[in-house]
Parts: C-alpha cells; structure tokens; sequence
C-alpha cells in the first residue's frame, strides 16, 4: 500500500467515525416501548473496529514519515515545514488585511489611522510563503505516490 492511499483511508476513517458517533448519540435514548432506529451495541461494535483500523494506520504512516527520506529531509519534518508555513501564512495574510483598512477622513479634524506595517512588502512576503506552502505540498504529495507504507 502506498502512504497517499493510507492517508486516503485515515481520513475516510476519521469521515467515518464521525458519522458513527453521531449515529450513536441519535440513537442513545427512545422513548419508551419504542426501539432505536438503529442497534448502538452495533455501532459502538463499528466504532471501536473502525478506531483499531485507525490507530493501525496512524502508527503505520507517522513509521513511514519518519524513515523516508528525500533530498536530506524524512516527511516528518517537512510535513513540520508545511504545518508552520502554513500557521505563518494565515497569520500574515490577516495582518494584511487587517493593515489594508485604513480609513478615510472626511475633514482635517478627524483623527487619521495609518498602517503600521509596508503592506506591500508585507503581500510580497505572504505571496512567497504561498508559493512555497504550494511547492512543498506538491513535494509531499509526490512522496506520499511513490512510498511504501
């Protein structure tokens, strides 16, 4: 099996396990004489296969991530790379639009608000880091094609 179709099958079985769980909460009481639409011993029957495949895959890929290794670097510490890349980017791009709304005044009176950071050079700097979130991405998914798990 390669890493991409594991990491295909962790998240249908994360989709899963939360269909499962709110299957079991819609089920967890009835009225009376009444019977649930669905049996919850089954569907917790489900839910605890469904984790086991889970946490199987999860110890299978973080193994996989750590020994492979490409251009000097294991997936694990580009996957590192990407996750804070990613955490930097959506905080600069905030910081742009945030620094992009500068108000207008209607008479010298009014008190003026400035932007305290070069907004341009501020989306220059965001624009890279997009670049290099999508370079990066397209490296891992690469690897995830070509590895064995």
């Amino acid at each position: 099996m390669k890493l991409a179709e594991a990491l295909q099958e962790r998240a249908d079985l994360n989709r899963q396990i939360e269909q499962l769980q709110a299957r079991l909460y819609n089920n967890a009481v009835v009225q009376e004489g009444e019977k649930p639409a669905e049996d919850p011993q089954e569907l917790m029957d489900q839910l605890d296969r469904a984790a086991a495949r889970l946490e199987e895959l999860m110890a299978a890929i973080n193994l996989a991530n750590c020994r492979t290794v490409v251009d000097g670097l294991t997936l694990t510490e580009r996957i590192a790379r990407k996750d804070c890349l990613r955490l930097r980017l959506e905080a600069y791009r905030e910081l742009v639009q945030a620094a992009s709304q500068t108000a207008r005044r209607a008479t010298r009176s009014e008190i003026r608000i400035l932007s305290a950071v070069d907004v341009r050079a501020l989306q220059s700097r965001v624009d890279a880091m997009a670049r290099e979130l999508r370079l990066l991405d397209n490296q891992l998914q690469q690897i995830n094609w070509t590895t064995e798990l």
